[in-house]
């Protein structure tokens, strides 16, 4: 199995042409080139054209490419999801997700317009309603119409707002439904990208929140600013001691004599085949990092 790191995830407004130009040379995983919530509601026509010529024009390199429409239910939302089906990113984010219906909604139209089905679908976990259904919606992968959703990208300011809580140090109010969407994604085999952290100025504070995010099990985190992505790849990058470890763990089982055996002692330490399983995706994913680096 191939990996596709997902470490730093960069909102771009696609109102900014400056701002899209310069993507191209930035040091991120992904690019979430976005129509929503960072656009003005008179530049939405400017932004939709702009997004959609500059993923025409392609030249983002190894830059996972990502257009996040407005709902189908608002007035730019169907011209959205059109021309994003037409510049061919590798996926359409639908923003404020409430239930397994809006991916199958937006997959049903993505089929019906003969869209590639190479491009994916993206949600955003980011309302009561999706906290609370996030299994169903993570199920959506499993119907046909579905099938293309592959990761959700938690929206904690959206979520923060709707449900009134603070929004504080540590994320104590909103932990237990991050964790919700991270179980259930996981359940159906979705990668989930965590919240942005708003003040970019706050480096500490910005470390410390990627490296909760790293322990919650998070593939990376959304940014909003350049300034961020150096902590972000590194944080949620294995560093050397871990893959080490995990070469270690695979050469040990992969062993003949030790293919019937479950359990082992390696440098003083019980391991588990599950142990084994684990190492093997942490150096797939070090050994993607380094390839793209190498680029």
């Amino acid at each position: 199995m191939s990996f596709r790191p997902r470490r730093t995830a960069l909102y771009m407004p696609g109102s900014n042409a400056r701002a899209l130009e310069k993507a191209r040379g930035l040091d991120v995983d992904v690019l979430l080139l976005d129509l929503e919530d960072s656009v003005a509601m008179d530049m939405k026509d400017v932004a939709r054209k702009q997004v959609a010529e500059a993923v025409k024009a392609g030249g983002f390199g190894h830059r996972e490419v990502v257009i996040r429409i407005n709902g189908l239910e608002t007035p730019w939302g169907a011209d959205d999801l059109a021309a994003a089906i037409e510049a061919k990113p590798d996926a359409v984010l639908i923003p404020k997700v409430n239930s397994a219906e809006d991916v199958y909604t937006v997959g049903r139209k993505m089929n019906d317009a003969g869209a590639d089905q190479a491009i994916k679908i993206w949600a955003m976990m980011e309302t009561p309603q999706g906290m609370l259904r996030a299994l169903e919606v993570a199920s959506a992968t499993q119907e046909y119409h579905g099938r293309r959703l592959s990761c959700f990208i938690l929206g904690t300011n959206d979520l923060v707002k709707e449900t009134r809580v603070a929004m504080v140090s540590g994320r104590a109010p909103v932990y237990g439904w991050l964790m919700n969407c991270q179980a259930a994604a996981r359940s159906y085999d979705l990668d989930v990208i965590d919240g942005v952290f708003n003040n970019f100025n706050d480096a500490d504070g910005f470390v410390a929140e990627c490296e909760q995010g790293k322990e919650m099990g998070m593939d990376g985190k959304t940014i909003i600013h350049p300034k961020q992505i150096a902590d972000c790849n590194r944080i949620f990058s294995p560093d050397e001691a871990e893959v080490a470890w995990g070469r270690r763990v695979i050469e040990a089982f992969d062993a003949p004599e030790n293919q019937s055996k479950n359990v082992m002692t390696i440098d003083g330490k019980m391991v588990e085949r599950l142990h084994a399983e684990m190492a093997r995706r942490l150096v797939d994913i070090a050994e993607a990092i380094a390839a793209r680096d190498e680029e």
